[in-house]
């Protein structure tokens, strides 16, 4: 199964969001069916066969998320970031400003979901393989 430290060394070669489907394609490899970030602290639940979870701490101070969501605006930063207009850091804040509590990736579906605060979906993507 996969560890924690093989997540972290994908997840270095994130430069931006332009990375992003290369890191998903390279964890499901790993055995990643799906997981869970956290936009508040950044803390990640990684889940594979047999109930297995591996845990990515807190990594960063939190970040108060927006009660009331604003998927219009999410949207339009989604793109800047996916073109590599952004840093991680930057699309983290952004996230939090507009309501996005977290994101949840399903590797069997190849979907990345966003969820505001009372567990709405705000947008569901198709993550290019």
């Amino acid at each position: 199964m996969f560890t924690v430290e093989q997540i972290k060394d994908a997840h270095s070669k994130v430069k931006s969001g332009a990375d992003f489907p290369s890191y998903i394609r390279e964890i499901k490899k790993l055995g990643v069916t799906h997981y869970e970030a956290y936009v508040t602290d950044g803390h990640i639940d990684y889940h594979g066969a047999n109930d297995y979870t591996a845990k990515v701490p807190a990594k960063y101070e939190p970040l108060v998320i927006a009660d009331t969501s604003n998927g219009e605006v999410f949207k339009e930063e989604l793109i800047a970031h996916q073109q590599g207009k952004t840093d991680f850091l930057t699309f983290i804040k952004m996230c939090a400003t507009v309501g996005v509590e977290k994101w949840a990736i399903c590797m069997d579906k190849m979907t990345c979901t966003y969820y505001d605060k009372a567990g709405n979906e705000i947008l569901v993507e198709q993550i290019p393989q």
